[in-house]
C-alpha cells in the first residue's frame, strides 16, 4: 500500500500539452497496473506547488475534490516553503478538508518551526511531510509528542537538499527517543537515488534502529495512513500482516545467530 504525492498543476503550468483529464487517466492506468502486476494498492495525495502563483491552490483543490472517486485521499503542499508560508494557502486547504481529504502539507524541511506551526494551526495538518526542523523548538516538540501528529521523515532527501550535512547531525534519533510520532519515507526516489528499502537501511546503519524499532516505525506508517485510503478492516489486516512478518524475521535472525554461535564454538 502506498500514498503517493502527485503535483498535477505543474503539468498545466508548464503547458506540456497534457489535458487535465489525461493526467488522471494516466494515473489511474498506472494504479491499476501496480495492483494487477505487483499487488500494490496506491492512493494519491495531490499537492499544491507553493512556488507557483494562484490559481495553483484553487485549481489543485478543485482537481483533487473532483477525483476523490479515483483514489485521491489527501491534500498537500510542496515546494520551497521558505518563500511561501502555509498561511498563503488557507482557503484551498479549507475546501479540501471540508470535502473529506486528509491535510498532509510539507513543513519544517527548508524552513524552521514557524512553518510547522503554520501548517498545524492554519492548514489543519493531520500528518506532516518532513517536519524535522521541529527539533529546533522545544515547545513544538512537546506539542508533537502530545498530539502524536505523524512526521514523514526522509533522511536521504534531507542530506541531498543540505538540510543537514550528514546523518550524525540529523535529529531523527532524538525525535524518536523523545516520543515524536515518526514514519520513514523515500520522498522522491529517482531524484534522490533512494528507495524505501534503502531508507530502512539508513535507520539501521546510521540511527542504530533495532528490529523492534523497525517494526514499530512500520506499524506507525500503517496507522498514519489517510482514513479514505485504508478502511479500518484493511488497516487492521495490514498491521497483523506486518507483525507476522516481523515475527518470522525475528525467528530467522535468532536461527542465524545460533548457527553463528555454533560455528564459532
Amino acid at each position: 500500500y502506498a500514498e503517493v504525492t502527485v503535483t498535477p498543476y505543474t503539468h498545466i503550468w508548464q503547458q506540456k500539452g497534457i489535458r487535465p483529464e489525461e493526467i488522471i487517466e494516466g494515473l489511474e492506468d498506472g494504479r491499476a497496473r501496480a495492483q494487477r502486476d505487483f499487488g500494490v494498492e496506491m492512493r494519491w495525495v495531490f499537492d499544491i506547488p507553493r512556488n507557483l502563483p494562484e490559481p495553483a491552490g484553487s485549481w489543485t483543490a478543485d482537481y483533487a475534490i473532483q477525483h476523490m472517486d479515483k483514489g485521491v485521499v489527501g491534500f498537500g503542499l510542496g515546494g520551497d516553503e521558505s518563500r511561501s508560508p502555509p498561511e498563503l494557502w488557507i482557503e484551498p486547504f479549507q475546501r479540501a478538508i471540508a470535502a473529506g481529504l486528509y491535510s498532509v502539507p510539507h513543513a519544517g524541511e527548508v524552513a524552521g518551526p514557524p512553518s510547522v506551526w503554520g501548517a498545524l494551526r492554519q492548514l489543519g495538518a493531520r500528518r506532516l511531510g518532513h517536519g524535522v526542523r521541529s527539533s529546533e523548538d522545544p515547545a513544538l516538540v512537546a506539542h508533537l509528542i502530545e498530539t502524536q501528529i505523524p512526521l514523514e521523515v526522509n533522511p536521504t532527501s534531507n542530506l541531498c537538499l543540505k538540510v543537514y550535512p550528514d546523518f550524525s547531525q540529523h535529529p531523527l534519533r532524538r525525535l524518536w527517543d523523545a516520543g515524536v510520532y515518526l514514519t520513514v519515507n523515500s520522498d522522491d526516489p529517482p531524484m534522490f537515488n533512494t528507495t524505501l528499502t534503502a531508507e530502512y537501511g539508513v535507520l539501521v546503519n546510521h540511527f542504530a534502529f533495532t528490529p523492534a524499532e523497525l517494526e514499530r516505525i512500520s506499524l506507525n506508517a500503517v496507522a498514519a495512513a489517510a482514513p479514505l485510503g485504508l478502511t479500518s478492516a484493511a488497516r487492521q489486516q495490514m498491521a497483523a500482516d506486518f507483525r507476522a512478518q516481523f515475527a518470522q524475521l525475528r525467528q530467522t535472525l535468532a536461527l542465524q545467530n545460533n548457527e553463528a554461535s555454533h560455528a564459532g564454538a
